[in-house]
């Protein structure tokens, strides 16, 4: 079958292609770079034509609150617009393990937002929560640090490969529409602060990491489970160690 990955072309589209290309299916990606923009609505009535399933790994190219949210916002409903239009029979979504539970972040109100419009609409639909990325572990250090010092609250953190959020949301694409949630995380709990030590290390990077209960991520204050699925999520396979290892950059010769 026809399945139109939206954001096709960035770090979770780009794996979700092969997979279903793997399946038998007609997996086709779709995303500015494709002519195809969710935003305008430039291209996505061709892009969707004969389309059984379309799947959103697409993300906003801005965090700031107010366009982040718009985003999400215009691009789901122009998205639900053409997919009526088309006979989609499947919406399928990415969004965040406990984006409902931290609504101090302009970004996970953003999802929170998305869901509600997934939800509401006739479409049929399935919403995977996915767990943070190590492929994003600096960018969160980065955002944690000032000067050499990387504040993070001590709290359960459960991230997971991308390959593995792929995976996961390739099966929830072939099969029927779940009309829910479903939950994926990595293979290990860490505490936050942890995670970012141990990747740091092994990065060479000197940056100090502190533990503070108030600091804040990406603007909200978190407990103790804000960011780990709950009971019954599927889990990844691939362990941070592991991930670290294949990722680390080749020595330079001297």
């Amino acid at each position: 079958m026809k399945i139109v990955i939206i954001g096709g072309t960035g770090l979770i589209g780009s794996k979700v292609v092969p997979c279903l290309h793997a399946h038998g299916h007609e997996a086709v990606p779709a995303s500015p770079d494709t002519g195809v923009n969710t935003i305008t609505g430039e291209g996505l009535a061709q892009a969707l034509a004969g389309a059984a399933v379309v799947v959103d790994v697409s993300n906003s190219p801005s965090f700031e609150d107010a366009a982040v949210l718009t985003f999400f916002e215009t691009s789901t409903k122009n998205l639900h617009a053409a997919e009526a239009a088309a006979g989609v029979g499947h919406h399928v979504a990415l969004s965040i393990v406990g984006c409902d539970r931290a609504p101090e972040s302009g970004y996970l109100r953003a999802k929170v937002a998305q869901e509600t419009l997934i939800r509401s609409s006739p479409i049929p639909y399935s919403i995977v929560r996915a767990t943070q990325f190590f492929e994003f572990f600096k960018r969160i250090a980065d955002e944690a640090t000032d000067g050499n010092t990387v504040r993070v609250p001590p709290v359960l953190f459960q991230p997971m490969a991308a390959a593995d959020v792929a995976n996961v949301v390739c099966e929830v694409a072939m099969g029927a529409p779940l009309n829910g949630i479903v939950e994926v995380g990595g293979p290990q709990q860490f505490r936050f602060d942890e995670f970012l030590r141990l990747g740091l290390a092994v990065r060479h990077d000197a940056r100090d990491v502190v533990a503070d209960p108030h600091a804040r991520y990406f603007g909200a204050e978190l407990d103790e489970r804000s960011l780990v699925p709950g009971a019954g999520a599927r889990l990844g396979t691939t362990r941070f160690a592991d991930w670290l290892s294949r990722t680390a950059a080749p020595a330079v010769p001297a």
